[in-house]
């Protein structure tokens, strides 16, 4: 074979985007923790309540003494391992993106005050979920739907 023929061919070998059963498996696993009663409990926080307007209201829920402190600490948190699986090879990231669109919800809540909060109080805050927003297919797609999902209700929560 030509060497050449033998360098393009090794070229244009890909890893397969296709997901494993392992992959499977964890995104199986990640949903059972998130019906744990206290994720649970402390997801539905967030959903329900955690809808900050400027900076000085989220940075408030990261203050110890705020009463969504905890919630917004293991949600936050546990994203961003999940995420992190992603973002890191140990699971397909597609395919984990795709089951883990809860978490690019949160993100994208917090997306508006994560530079100035990085800047001041933590530099690696969201780096996995700024990673799957911005660096996947899926979160490409789903980021402008969400945002305008997010803006739509916060409209809503401000007419009451």
């Amino acid at each position: 074979m030509p060497k050449n023929k033998k360098n393009k061919k090794s070229k244009s070998k890909s890893k397969s985007t296709r997901p494993s059963y392992a992959d499977a498996d964890l995104v199986m696993h990640l949903y059972d923790l998130r019906r744990e009663e206290v994720l649970r409990a402390n997801r539905d926080i967030l959903m329900r309540e955690f809808w900050p307007r400027d900076y000085d209201e989220f940075l408030a829920v990261t203050e110890m003494h705020h009463e969504q402190n905890t919630a917004f600490r293991q949600v936050s948190t546990y994203w961003e391992m999940v995420l992190g699986m992603a973002r890191h090879g140990i699971a397909d990231a597609e395919y984990l993106v795709e089951n883990s669109r809860e978490g690019l919800f949160h993100y994208a809540k917090c997306e508006p005050f994560v530079e100035r909060y990085r800047q001041e109080v933590a530099p690696t805050a969201f780096a996995h979920a700024e990673w799957a927003a911005t660096r996947t297919k899926g979160g490409r797609e789903f980021m402008p739907l969400v945002r305008a999902r997010i803006a739509q209700m916060q409209e809503q929560l401000g007419a009451r």
